[in-house]
């Protein structure tokens, strides 16, 4: 094991706690899908969210969200911990996972998905309506594809980001070579997914078997980085 800078060491422990809460809520988005699997169509979701606000938004990503959120301090804690292995190829990994969680934050839709169903609920005329129902529409990116907007650009930004790191973590001795190739594995999966929603946007049951595959890659990626950068702080 490398001895670790005790300067980084408080960003090592937050990055560490942000990964194992980035994997839990991803955890609980799995079970949400599968137990409550995404509406098909906008009225489905303006049902869901009125019949059940909060599975209403995890189905639409509301823990992403979050989870977003918590990649921050997760990718500088692994910008510190690698750039010695390789500067330039961490800053430009670093670059693109800012970039990446930056569109996704700057265009989540989820309480704004909320606020059109409960407009909907109490519109009154037909014409309200479906202006409401196009509107959800738009939020949902393409007809049948269940994204919000932002979401594709975030995910190719952050999955070829997450083949980088993982790539420099194989010349580390603070990430087992477990720990790298896992990564490269979820986040090729992830690359994967990108290109169906763009080629195949109408292959919905794909799109679940692989979104379900590359979340729970993630998830024990996740947990596997923030052991390793907590492990760091007592180096």
């Amino acid at each position: 094991m490398e001895t670790a800078d005790s300067r980084w060491k408080t960003l090592y422990k937050i990055g560490g706690i942000a990964a194992i809460l980035s994997a839990l809520l991803l955890l609980i988005e799995i079970i949400t899908w599968v137990v409550w699997p995404q509406p098909n169509t906008v009225l489905g979701y303006f049902t869901l969210l009125q019949t059940n606000k909060i599975i209403g938004l995890i189905d639409f990503y509301l823990l992403e969200y979050i989870a977003y959120i918590l990649f921050l301090p997760l990718f500088m804690a692994l910008y510190v911990a690698l750039r010695r292995i390789n500067e330039s190829l961490m800053l430009i990994a670093i670059s693109l996972a800012i970039l990446g969680i930056a569109i996704f934050l700057a265009t989540n839709n989820s309480f704004s998905m909320l606020s059109l169903s409960n407009q909907y609920l109490v519109a009154t005329t037909e014409t309200q309506k479906s202006i409401i129902l196009a509107a959800g529409q738009a939020m949902m990116v393409n007809t049948g594809q269940r994204s919000v907007g932002g979401f594709n650009m975030g995910l190719l930004l952050i999955s070829v980001a997450g083949i980088i790191i993982s790539t420099i973590m194989l010349k580390s001795n603070n990430f087992s070579n477990k720990t790298a190739y896992l990564g490269i594995l979820t986040f090729i999966i992830s690359l994967a997914e990108y290109f169906r929603m763009i080629l195949i946007p109408s292959e919905l049951t794909l799109l679940l078997i692989i979104a379900i595959l590359s979340g729970i890659l993630l998830l024990i990626w996740l947990i596997m980085v923030g052991r390793s950068l907590i492990k760091l702080i007592y180096l």
